[in-house]
């Protein structure tokens, strides 16, 4: 959701998307999407191109791993 956020215009989310290996058409359908910023989040065009693995490469934390880290 974050990363969706920061791509505030439909030109930004598909240049990305397609930029993260996503087929053209389905980067067009992925960038306009119109739903707020959780809903999108669960989308399986963002899903696939913006991955657990790849927010973990980024430096973003898991938040369950966090959890699992604190309470174990």
């Amino acid at each position: 959701m974050v990363i969706w956020k920061q791509w505030k215009r439909v030109r930004t989310r598909y240049a990305m998307l397609k930029k993260l290996g996503i087929v053209d058409w389905v980067a067009r359908e992925g960038a306009n999407i119109r739903k707020g910023y959780w809903r999108c989040a669960r989308n399986p065009i963002i899903a696939k191109a913006i991955s657990a693995e790849r927010l973990k490469k980024a430096g973003y934390f898991n938040f369950l791993d966090y959890y699992e880290a604190v309470h174990v």
